[in-house]
């Protein structure tokens, strides 16, 4: 195993360890939007007021469907900040993680099959896992 495979595996290791840090966590954003009421006589009518709020919504994205939760200023939108920065540093730790095991994948040595026999099973089973299935008409 070469130096540079085994100090991969190392750092590997280390970054395993982090995971359990995380705590609570989850994916998104958090926004502050500003709305008009609707009502003519209220001060938001007016064309240079922002309108009402602000108002903030915690927003996520799930397997193509948006998902949203308004919060309250407060404990609440404290809570849910400090999650939705703690996914931020999950995502940016999994992309890590992801990155050293390519490197550690190219590194790793490919064994050889010296027997014909088994070699020619392998690939039979490769070419059969990976052939197109025909489709029917």
């Amino acid at each position: 195993m070469s130096d540079d495979l085994k100090a991969l595996e190392i750092q590997r290791e280390r970054l395993y360890q982090k995971v359990l840090s995380f705590g609570d966590f989850r994916r998104g954003s958090i926004s502050a939007t500003f709305g008009k009421c609707g009502k003519k006589n209220c001060a938001c009518a007016a064309k240079d007021h922002p309108g009402h709020g602000p108002h903030y919504r915690w927003t996520m994205t799930r397997k193509g469907k948006s998902l949203a939760q308004h919060l309250r200023l407060g404990p609440e939108l404290e809570v849910v900040q400090k999650q939705v920065d703690q996914g931020s540093r999950f995502q940016k730790w999994y992309e890590a993680v992801i990155e050293i095991n390519e490197k550690i994948c190219r590194l790793r040595p490919v064994p050889e099959i010296k027997d014909e026999h088994e070699l020619e099973v392998l690939k039979k089973k490769l070419r059969a896992k990976f052939a197109k299935k025909s489709r029917g008409k």
